[in-house]
């Protein structure tokens, strides 16, 4: 999904499964606690030029819950409301992370990426039941320019359809490995990975989705880091983007995406799992 356009994402292939491990072991240690589907993967291993797809290897600790499919959303209204208590809000990310401008995403657009790789605003398609995206800033100080982070939810019917929108996403970055994302604001150099439940460590998510590259625009300079971190339960995806700036630092980046991706997944995971015992 276009970050350009609404602070969704870019995407990515299955190329770099084993740089992702580190990300997946952390996400499953800052995640709390509790637990796409082991039946309907939307999608084949698809390995990025030619790259081969990780092996299956079993997680250390599985915290991922069973589904409630009773609790899944089925019309427009219930999904704005499980969205609403999926989100994060500036302080999940800690007291420097302030709302951004504009502080929403138009929750009647998604983002689509064109033929020649420039991310378009239309309305979501049949399978969005509800998406949104927030617009968080750190602002300028202590050294640094502006960092920018985006925090996106999108509902779906079912984790087939979350699913088709992480597989949609694997094939724009073989396509477009670089990404226009709105006049002055373009990623470059985009590399990515996908890695399924029970592969590379992965206990913590159906689906991890890892993209990263280089941000550059005319307002903030650049290049930049650009991360993107995305994970799946149920007919649920969510997402941290983050934009870096010159003077702060890429493990501090890393941080900030992988404990709002790692609170978001949590959050989805206590409204949508079935209930102990």
């Amino acid at each position: 999904m276009g970050e350009a356009v609404t602070g969704g994402r870019s995407s990515v292939p299955r190329a770099f499964g084993c740089a992702v491990a580190g990300v997946l072991v952390l996400l499953g240690c800052t995640g709390g606690g509790a637990a796409r589907d082991a039946g309907a993967r939307p999608a084949p291993s698809t390995s990025g030029q030619g790259s081969p797809s990780a092996a299956p290897t079993a997680p250390a600790v599985d915290l991922i819950p069973e589904l409630d499919e009773a609790k899944q959303p089925r019309s427009a209204a219930e999904a704005r409301d499980l969205l609403s208590r999926i989100m994060i809000g500036p302080g999940t990310l800690g007291p420097e992370v302030v709302p951004g401008t504009p502080a929403e995403s138009d929750p009647d657009r998604w983002p689509v990426l064109d033929r020649d790789c420039v991310w378009q605003s239309q309305a979501p398609p049949a399978d969005v039941l509800a998406s949104r995206t927030r617009y968080f800033q750190i602002p300028a100080r202590d050294g640094h320019r502006r960092v920018r982070i985006n925090a996106t939810v999108t509902v779906h019917h079912d984790r087939r359809e979350s699913g088709w929108e992480t597989a949609r996403a694997m094939e724009e970055i073989l396509r477009c490995p670089s990404q226009r994302l709105r006049d002055g604001e373009e990623l470059k150099n985009l590399l990515g990975a996908s890695v399924y439940q029970g592969e590379q460590m992965n206990g913590w998510t159906e689906d991890a989705f890892s993209e990263s590259g280089q941000y550059v625009s005319t307002e903030d300079g650049g290049p930049h880091r650009y991360l993107w971190h995305q994970a799946q339960f149920g007919p649920v995806t969510v997402a941290i983007t983050g934009k870096g700036a010159e003077g702060f630092t890429d493990a501090a980046l890393n941080a900030l995406v992988v404990q709002g991706t790692s609170q978001l997944l949590q959050n989805a995971k206590q409204a949508l799992a079935k209930e102990a015992g």
